[in-house]
């Protein structure tokens, strides 16, 4: 008990000693033992590391999980140490929810059809997202984490024991100016002598770790390179999918319009005078490499006296070769469609200028 008790005391003393010197000296009324410049750089690019790791680590996470509640789900599930639960997509739930409205609708209904094939791509979205976030936290996410739980509260513990080891040397100096007579003055020497040395030996171990942290630059790195790479096949992945998708709706919107331009197609009204027609150029047809099939030169024919829509282009074209007609960006033009021609592309007109286009490129306006 009396050996607690002193125990107590002493360390109490210490802690007043050092209260009394940290209060002196932001008083201006003690003097302090500076650092190196060289060690006072390794602190500023520690806290920089510090500050910037903590920032990275949290917009990671944000981009990753974007719902806080799930982050805060995921974030107590790691603290008691159990496996977080596998969770559903938003993108694979919209696929889901696709599919099963074209199995009530229909599947063999057009909306159904293009329901399920939307749908199935956004599946694959949501699986390739899936693979991306748990890519991320592993490789990129869980390096950033250690660093911040694991080797920065090393050197945070350390940095504060030779604040403690620096307060205590300060305050020893400050004794021996203040000792008089020789048995002070040599009590304060020894005290000064081991204080200086454990301030000596704390600052060694406390720089080792500090130059450390250029390993934690290289680490980090690597993981970057990680992070990037995931990211990009991730959004390869995506684009691939979205490719492939835009070729299914564009065959089946082509297959749409073919029908609602022949929908349309009726007799032309008679004209208002008894001049006769102007004259037409008589439609070019040549063979075709697959029996059955006609290829029809848009230049050379005349637009149907009805069936004629509007259309919005989505992305510029250019076209391959005379008989096609090259586009630019949200311009308008005129579009239709020909007996015997290819349902993936129209014939559409700009002005003089006649070609033919492609469906997938355009949006028809009613």
């Amino acid at each position: 008990m009396d050996f607690n008790v002193k125990k107590l005391a002493s360390e109490a003393g210490v802690f007043f000693t050092r209260a009394v010197q940290f209060t002196e000296e932001k008083l201006g009324q003690a003097e302090r033992t500076e650092l190196d410049a060289h060690f006072e750089n390794l602190l500023a690019r520690a806290d920089s590391t510090k500050n910037w790791t903590e920032k990275i680590f949290h917009q990671t996470e944000v981009l990753l999980q974007p719902n806080p509640s799930a982050r805060v789900e995921e974030f107590l599930y790691e603290k008691l140490d159990r496996k977080v639960p596998s969770r559903v997509t938003n993108a694979e739930l919209l696929g889901q929810y696709m599919t099963e409205a074209a199995n009530e609708f229909g599947p063999g209904a057009p909306y159904g059809q293009t329901l399920i094939k939307v749908g199935e791509t956004q599946k694959h979205l949501g699986a390739a997202e899936r693979d991306f976030i748990h890519s991320s936290s592993i490789n990129f996410l869980t390096p950033l984490r250690n660093f911040l739980e694991g080797d920065w509260k090393t050197i945070s513990k350390e940095r504060r024991i030779l604040q403690n080891r620096r307060l205590d040397l300060d305050a020893c100096k400050a004794r021996l100016k203040k000792a008089k007579a020789a048995e002070a003055k040599a009590a304060a020497e020894h005290d000064l002598r081991v204080a200086q040395t454990e301030f000596d030996r704390q600052a060694e171990v406390t720089r080792l770790l500090l130059e450390g942290i250029s390993s934690t630059h290289v680490n980090h790195l690597r993981c970057l390179h990680e992070f990037a790479e995931a990211q990009a096949t991730y959004f390869a992945q995506c684009y691939q999918y979205m490719v492939e998708l835009q070729k299914q709706l564009g065959s089946s919107r082509a297959e749409l319009s073919t029908s609602t331009f022949v929908g349309n197609t009726g007799p032309a009204s008679p004209p208002l005078s008894t001049s006769p027609p102007p004259a037409t150029l008589p439609v070019l047809q040549s063979v075709s490499p697959n029996p059955g099939e006609v290829s029809l030169n848009p230049v050379e024919v005349t637009p149907p006296a009805s069936g004629t829509r509007k259309a919005r282009v989505l992305y510029d074209y250019e076209a391959a070769d005379s008989t096609e007609l090259s586009l630019s960006a949200d311009e308008l033009i005129t579009v239709y469609s020909l007996p015997g021609m290819d349902p993936d592309w129209l014939v559409g007109e700009r002005g003089n200028k006649k070609g033919k286009v492609p469906v997938t490129y355009l949006e028809l306006l009613s």
